[in-house]
């Protein structure tokens, strides 16, 4: 008899895959989970991704596969080829792409080989029968209840056939609908509309098409807090049309049970509709016929640890693969996708007006160069939020900084607050009820505030700076009658707490919202009529080149909250720089403007789009480690590699700007090249020498390819 071996990805830290043997009368194939043996005793989940009949294992060294795990299908070659095809692009370990997207109780070893002897799925199946049960028996028991009247059940079957009629679009709307749903091959499509022009009808439309043809949607979203949202509009939409189980929702908030529920009616492809965060995108569905990017620009579609992938890249790869659809929506595009439909590559379309026939809000500067503020808050501002007070409508206040202030100082010797793990300040956190804390933002770090100064003994100590707590404190000071509201990371910390606080801002229980970027995007606030913006100037002079094009989302989303359903809207923006770029194009809502010009400037520069990057951050007990392992790698690249090399460059190694988070000190080296293949062609073999040549350096490396911040 012929001997098999699997080749299994396993998600752990090295670069290789591992063959195992197939014991004799063990039926395996590609895309099966199993377990096997792996160091000592150890055993753990894999995935098979080859089928060999011969390996170059010694036969004194292999090992068998101990078990094969059938309890759902084995994944598909179309999904697994998407797979592999991120963890080249993004030069990982397959093992690192495929085994984290899976749901905790599909890859713990310890679900399997617990007392119980059936497998998660098996218990999963058992509960959402009991589940069917109960409710067939409740629905009966209501509909012997409802025998006496007919009313009820008029109106139950009166509304379902409601729920599924679309809102009438407008011409730009519509003509947006047609393109989408006529597209019948892969075709790149940017929906550039500005806030609240209906993108999100455009989306729900395109789906129903697609869904009418017997085929599926992934639909991205960049935050967690904004699926609840779209998840009832999706419920409302095609629940009645398509069953319970058309939605099905995929993000990190989610407990384990309920990933394994999603992610079982997906394999088994029971779902319609996907909707979820950047993770979506490995979702298993086989017969896709659309994918939506919503606010594609958006930073949370990059992954920042482990597999340092982009959702919306990985999206349209997906859509080329599957000869499908891909549509990208924001205000604001990222200029790769702007410098994209510029070139041709993609497909653009404008909605220009707004759905609610409200007209965009007044952007007004307020220069603040020689102003003196309360708390942040300029006279103007002030008299603006108590202008709305009086006609019973709403204001936001924008800063996207949290906590009370961003750093105590003793007024007697100078000294400031900072982690004693990072090199960073640490923040005041003073809520009240809450005793005040010290907390850092980048290791967690936290301690109570000292009641003198550690330095001198001063008992003077002033916090500097305001934060959306203080914020929210001198707003509650200044209008003690408003109902007055923050919306941040620590106020939304509990499950469930963002959705709450959202819906009493929809509901009219808030007079002022205090908040940070969470409040910036896919929000419709039917009642806000104001919003102001503190601090912006801080992005305007960043070190990163990024940093105006994501000043400028961040400014449009946060504006075009305002006056989507109430005329006569404002925002007022405080700066001391009245005549910047970037400012005069904001008031004016010319995003293009800005955009040409910032990308004249990249071009200029040789910075992305116009080239293609690719970082390596190693980490140390001290940063002169680091550097000297970056450079070591370098001087290997130049004496080994100097023919691949051509066309590449290598910048000189520096510390990251914030050297040290929780004791660990970091440098970062630069590789640029205006060919991708040339520099994938270099990397994919230098960082084949640096792992087996420099595996006895003491210091942990990462690579991200197209890095979002240097």
């Amino acid at each position: 008899m012929t001997s098999y071996w699997v080749r299994v990805a396993l998600d752990v830290p090295l670069e290789a895959v591992f063959d195992y043997r197939v014991p004799e009368g063990m039926p395996v194939c590609r895309g099966q989970r199993v377990i096997v043996p792996f160091g000592g005793k150890q055993e753990i989940i894999g995935v098979i991704v080859n089928v060999l009949t011969q390996t170059d294992i010694p036969p004194e060294k292999q090992k068998d596969v101990i078990n094969v795990l059938d309890d759902l299908p084995p994944f598909s070659e179309q999904w697994l080829q998407f797979c592999e095809f991120a963890a080249q692009y993004y030069m990982r370990p397959i093992g690192e792409v495929i085994l984290p997207v899976l749901p905790p109780p599909l890859r713990k070893i310890t679900a399997y080989t617990g007392k119980t002897k059936t497998s998660p799925v098996e218990r999963l199946d058992k509960k959402l029968a009991n589940q069917v049960l109960k409710a067939e028996k409740e629905q009966k028991k209501r509909l012997k209840q409802q025998q006496s009247s007919t009313h009820e059940a008029i109106v139950e079957v009166s509304v379902k056939p409601l729920l599924s009629i679309p809102l009438v679009l407008n011409t730009e709307q519509q003509q947006a609908v047609n393109v989408i749903s006529q597209a019948k091959k892969f075709t790149p499509i940017l929906l550039h509309g500005v806030t609240g022009s209906g993108k999100t009808e455009v989306y729900l439309q395109a789906i129903a098409h697609v869904l009418a043809e017997g085929k599926q949607a992934i639909f991205l979203v960049p935050e967690i807090n904004l699926t609840p949202q779209f998840e009832r509009l999706l419920i409302e939409r095609f629940v009645p049309l398509y069953g319970e189980r058309a939605i099905a929702i995929m993000h990190s908030s989610l407990s384990d049970g309920e990933r394994l529920s999603s992610w079982l009616h997906m394999q088994r492809q029971e779902v319609k509709v996907i909707l979820g965060t950047r993770m979506s995108i490995f979702a298993p569905l086989e017969n896709l016929g659309l994918i939506i990017v919503d606010e594609e620009h958006d930073a949370s579609y990059k992954q920042q640890d482990g597999l340092r992938y982009s959702a919306r890249d990985l999206a349209v790869w997906r859509a080329h693969q599957l000869n499908i659809p891909i549509v990208l929506g924001s205000a604001t595009p990222s200029l790769e996708t702007w410098h994209h439909t510029l070139s041709g590559k993609y497909q653009k379309l404008s909605l220009t007006q707004r759905a609610k026939e409200t007209p965009l809000p007044c952007i007004k500067l307020v220069n603040t160069k020689k102003m003196r503020l309360n708390q942040g808050l300029s006279a103007d501002l002030i008299s603006a939020i108590d202008e709305r007070l009086q006609r019973g409508e709403q204001s936001m206040i924008y800063l996207n900084r949290r906590g009370f202030a961003p750093v105590l100082r003793c007024s007697s010797c100078g000294w400031t607050s900072e982690c004693m793990r990072c090199s960073v300040h640490t923040v005041l956190h003073q809520v009240p009820g809450q005793v005040p804390i010290l907390q850092c933002h980048h290791c967690g770090y936290s301690t109570q505030v000292p009641t003198h100064c550690p330095e001198c003994g001063n008992v003077d100590l002033s916090a500097l700076g305001y934060g959306t707590q203080r914020l929210e404190d001198t707003l509650m000071r200044l209008f003690p009658e408003a109902r007055v509201k923050r919306i941040d990371a620590d106020s939304t910390r509990l499950k469930g707490s963002a959705q709450e606080l959202f819906q009493q801002v929809h509901s009219g229980d808030v007079d002022i919202i205090v908040g940070t970027q969470m409040l910036s995007k896919g929000h419709d606030f039917k009642r806000l009529s104001l919003v102001g913006v503190l601090n912006a100037d801080m992005m305007l002079f960043s070190g990163d080149f990024r940093a105006p094009e994501r000043l400028f989302a961040q400014l449009m989303q946060v504006a075009g909250r305002a006056g989507r359903h109430i005329r006569d809207s404002d925002v007022l923006l405080q700066t001391e720089y009245l005549d910047h770029h970037l400012y005069q194009a904001l008031i004016s809502h010319d995003y293009d403007s800005f955009a040409n010009q910032t990308l004249m400037e990249r071009k200029m520069a040789h910075l992305p789009p116009f080239a293609h990057q690719v970082l390596i951050t190693a980490q140390a007990k001290d940063v002169e480690q680091a550097l000297a392992f970056l450079q070591s790698i370098i001087q290997y690249a130049k004496q080994y590699l100097e023919e691949r090399l051509k066309g590449v460059e290598i910048y000189d190694p520096v510390p990251l700007k914030i050297v040290r988070i929780a004791h660990i000190e970091r440098a970062q080296l630069l590789i640029e090249s205006v060919s991708r293949p040339a520099l994938h062609r270099f990397m994919n073999v230098w960082l084949h020498h640096i792992y087996h040549e420099l595996r006895t350096h003491k210091v942990k490396y990462f690579v991200e390819v197209d890095p979002l911040s240097i």
